[in-house]
């Protein structure tokens, strides 16, 4: 049972844990509905209508949200039953649903974030053409061409042409994409998705550094104008502290989906059957819709904001308080004297 194939035809669970599913499923969940919940929040306080990147970022909790619920059920259900992704159903429905989420809100979700990626570069680096060609408008017509072309890419394996094939992994409930085929439609199939991760991985990469660039210029030119009105200065202030705030939950978002798909990656590319390559890669990846929530949650704008604050306070506080220890210890000697000299 060391490789896949020994599990492809499996009909019972090898290990019987259910609690990592069942606590992955729950942290998923919750995660995605508090981040729901906070974009929604945020919606509302706002005097303006979403920007495009708040669009994009409710699609991608969405879409983590609806991963979750595309795979964890079935894992918690084969658990339960003592079955395998094979022994769910008698026509491999349940195995290929498995392969087919697995693959296409993968490819979405680090998709979802390219696009990010290059709308903050628009954004920051191009900011004319940014006003002049990009809208809220154009989120809702790439986002659908994002689904459409990852479901077709996606449901290649379903057409009985020898391009692609989901298969089942030990222990029985996972099920994803033949990395092991030695048939050449298979090995094309696999190497496209692992090089379309690495190009979207790249892409986005390569646009976050762009942006940090330009945000450097940003803050230098900021500094350089100091003569300017306050008011003006004030609005640059914030709006470069804003921009950071975008780069810094997108950087963490993007460093997130980093790890968790690499490892499967390098996995296609090496092409040999390893039993608990496979396990680790595919549970990684299985992380990925649950960590993206929740960096939201701990990154988003309101909650650095407030804990620079605090520490801003709390720094000050104590510099005050060392201030007046100081400027006692300085009279206290003097008064003696004076009282000496009486």
């Amino acid at each position: 049972m060391g490789s896949s194939q020994n599990c492809e035809d499996l009909q019972v669970v090898l290990s019987r844990s259910p609690k990592t599913s069942a606590l992955m499923f729950s942290a998923g969940v919750l995660g995605n509905v508090v981040a729901l919940v906070l974009l929604e929040v945020r919606r509302r306080r706002q005097k303006h209508s979403a920007s495009l990147f708040q669009v994009l970022v409710t699609a991608l909790v969405i879409t983590d949200l609806l991963g979750t619920f595309s795979l964890s059920p079935l894992v918690i259900s084969a658990y339960a039953q003592n079955r395998s992704m094979l022994g769910l159903s008698d026509s491999r429905a349940a195995c290929n649903h498995f392969g087919f989420s697995m693959t296409f809100f993968s490819l979405v979700t680090l998709a979802v974030l390219l696009c990010m990626a290059v709308e903050r570069w628009l954004a920051i680096g191009h900011p004319y053409l940014y006003e002049r060609r990009v809208s809220v408008r154009c989120g809702y017509v790439v986002l659908p061409m994002v689904y459409l072309a990852c479901a077709l890419y996606c449901l290649a394996p379903f057409l009985g042409v020898g391009f692609g094939r989901y298969v089942q992994y030990c222990p029985g409930t996972w099920c994803f994409m033949d990395l092991n085929s030695g048939e050449l439609g298979h090995k094309v199939y696999k190497n496209v998705y692992a090089s379309c991760l690495l190009l979207m991985i790249a892409c986005t990469v390569l646009c976050n550094v762009s942006v940090s660039y330009h945000l450097v210029l940003m803050h230098r030119r900021s500094k350089a104008n100091r003569s300017s009105f306050r008011r003006t200065k004030g609005q640059r202030s914030l709006s470069i502290t804003e921009e950071v705030e975008h780069l810094v939950l997108l950087g963490f978002m993007t460093i997130a989906f980093v790890i968790c798909s690499l490892p499967l990656v390098i996995r296609v590319y090496m092409s040999s059957s390893d039993h608990a390559m496979d396990l680790t890669a595919l549970l990684l990846l299985s992380m990925n819709p649950i960590i993206d929530p929740w960096v939201f949650i701990i990154l988003s704008p309101p909650v650095p904001r407030l804990l620079w604050e605090k520490l801003c306070k709390a720094s000050r506080s104590k510099a005050n308080h060392k201030k007046i220890l100081h400027t006692q210890s300085e009279t206290c000697p003097s008064n003696t004297t004076m009282e000496l000299q009486k």
